[in-house]
């Protein structure tokens, strides 16, 4: 075996493995919406949008708490 082939199977080792971890990490990202406080982050994707003067905030700034 020569070092062109050996350098070929690894391009294509290496290829194959970033593909496998890249599309986890998206299907975990898609599947784990929540982040362990319970906030989920996706309500902020749009916040490019929406940021006309007039639009409501994504959140509250402050929470009223009733007594």
């Amino acid at each position: 075996m020569s070092i062109a082939e050996f350098q070929t199977y690894g391009y294509v080792a290496a290829v194959v493995l970033l593909v496998f971890i890249s599309y986890g990490y998206a299907y975990h990202l898609y599947t784990k919406k929540k982040d362990a406080d319970g906030k989920d982050y996706e309500e902020y994707s749009n916040m490019a949008l929406r940021d006309d003067i007039t639009d409501a905030p994504v959140s509250a700034r402050f929470e009223h708490k009733e007594k």
